[in-house]
């Protein structure tokens, strides 16, 4: 491991970096000793060819003296570095610059020959064993105008060619010896690059797998990576509130398992007590039986109420419940509320008051459902009111209608507030026996509100008494053409 890197990741980078290299500077240096090597040939060719052009030239017009034409030849030859023959129209040699390497006499080849006299040039490359450099050999006419004598031959080694296709070679080494080090380099560092947050992501998608949603990847890179730790920081928020959302949900189950069995627990206890006092004949008076009675009746109407109530928010909670919303005057709503309550309210020597003007615009709700809104707010009212009265007032409020339904009672602190919309929540301080309550008319009148696209809001001082403050849509033409509509369905 380098630098802390796995094997894995960085032998598979090194690997690919290293072949890349070497298969690319292999190909750039074959094709360029080709290039070269094609270069340094026909450039000789060429000088070759001028040359050779330039002894007949200076022979075109000189009689072949074996003697005399020797000595010249062999001028030229030392002034271009290159062997001269001159050979006749039969193919023969018939003057040489070497004749220690050539006899006089000797035969070129017909198929050169034939060439030369039909004015060509003949070029052909050359080795000989114990010679470093490969051998160039042109062949041009030797004449005068459009007669041709014969031919001209020019021997010359291609000096550096071979030396330049091994510089060529070492170099192509040398740069293939320090791309792998560069590459090592540049692995080594990518790798770590990649490798460190990689594991940064690998541990903290560990501690998330155990259920550690809290947990996050602090990685600020703008790349793949940086948008890989994004998305698992995004995914593990989404599981953190899932998993909140769950706790919450087990939390309210059990509260409401729990305050179902207390609610339920209380009346049968209390009824199974008399019941058994009755049973057992311990209650002999009639008075004393009737009043027994009564508190059972009243007892039973407590569980009804609670299961009702349940059955109620059940329905609310999985969308079962549908509003057959039209236009509802408002002030016949509250009028019928406080005359369904007026009895209760004499009996603890209370007043309530109604002030909704007769000219006020209809709202647009379900009648049965905004009447269960207006009686829960006023039966909570009047449990917890012992002096004064609950007044209900409706007013115009631009595009809503607003319903204040206001108590003397005894308030609600200000921690208790944040509570009140809370099933089978009570606010028990100062609550009588007589009055017993299921805690679930308020979260009731909060599901429905929010059913009618309304708003509801509290504020209460203790000892002063508590307002509730509802807006609801007014109805509007366009709401005509609009009957049931169910909840957030």
């Amino acid at each position: 491991m380098i630098f802390g890197i796995g094997k894995s990741l960085f032998r598979r980078l090194i690997l690919s970096f290293m072949v890349t290299v070497l298969i690319g500077l292999g190909i750039v240096g074959i094709i360029i000793s080709y290039l070269v090597k094609g270069y340094i040939f026909e450039s000789t060719q060429e000088e070759m060819l001028r040359k050779a052009k330039i002894v007949n030239l200076s022979i075109q017009d000189m009689s072949i003296n074996a003697a005399e034409t020797e000595q010249f030849l062999l001028f030229l030859d030392q002034s271009f570095n290159s062997r001269i023959w001159v050979f006749d129209r039969d193919g023969k040699i018939i003057s040489t610059s070497t004749r220690d390497e050539v006899t006089i006499g000797k035969s070129v080849a017909t198929s050169i020959v034939g060439r030369v006299l039909r004015g060509e040039n003949v070029v052909s490359r050359l080795s000989f064993e114990g010679l470093n450099e490969p051998m160039l050999s042109v062949v041009v006419p030797w004449g005068k105008e459009d007669v041709v004598y014969g031919g001209i031959v020019l021997h010359s080694p291609v000096v550096g060619i071979n030396k330049t296709v091994m510089k060529i070679r070492e170099t192509v080494i040398l740069t293939s010896v320090f791309g792998i080090i560069l590459s090592t380099a540049m692995v080594s560092f990518l790798s770590w690059s990649i490798s460190r947050p990689l594991r940064e992501i690998d541990r903290t998608a560990s501690k998330i797998s155990v259920g550690n949603y809290s947990e996050r990847i602090n990685i600020d890179s703008e790349d793949e990576i940086g948008d890989l730790a994004n998305t698992i920081n995004t995914m593990a928020e989404k599981l953190e509130k899932i998993d909140y959302e769950r706790n919450k949900l087990d939390q309210m189950r059990n509260d409401f398992l729990a305050n179902v069995s207390h609610e339920l627990r209380t009346p049968l206890t209390a009824m199974q007590g008399f019941l058994e006092a009755l049973q057992d004949g311990l209650v002999e008076k009639e008075e004393s039986r009737k009043k027994y009675y009564d508190v059972m009746y009243k007892e039973t109407l407590h569980m009804s109420r609670l299961v009702e109530d349940i059955f109620d928010l059940i329905k609310l909670e999985h969308n079962e419940i549908s509003l057959d919303r039209s236009p509802v005057h408002i002030g016949s709503i509250l009028n019928k509320v406080a005359f369904k309550f007026k009895q209760q309210a004499d009996e603890k020597g209370l007043e309530i008051n109604v002030r909704a003007d007769d000219t006020l615009e209809s709202v647009y709700a379900d009648r049965d459902r905004l009447e269960q809104i207006v009686a829960n707010l006023v039966k909570n009212a009047l449990k917890f009111t012992e002096h004064g009265g609950v007044t209900l007032e409706a007013y115009s409020d631009n595009d809503k209608m607003k319903l204040v339904i206001s108590d003397t009672g005894i308030g609600v602190s200000k921690d208790d507030q944040e509570l009140i919309w809370e099933r089978f929540f009570k606010v028990d301080r100062g609550r009588s026996k007589e009055n017993k309550g299921t805690g679930l008319g308020l979260a009731i009148v909060k599901e429905l509100v929010d059913m009618h696209q309304g708003t509801i809001k509290m504020e209460s001082q203790l000892g002063e008494g508590t307002t509730f403050t509802l807006w609801l849509p007014l109805f509007t033409p366009k709401d005509k053409n609009t009957s049931t509509i169910k909840s957030r369905s």
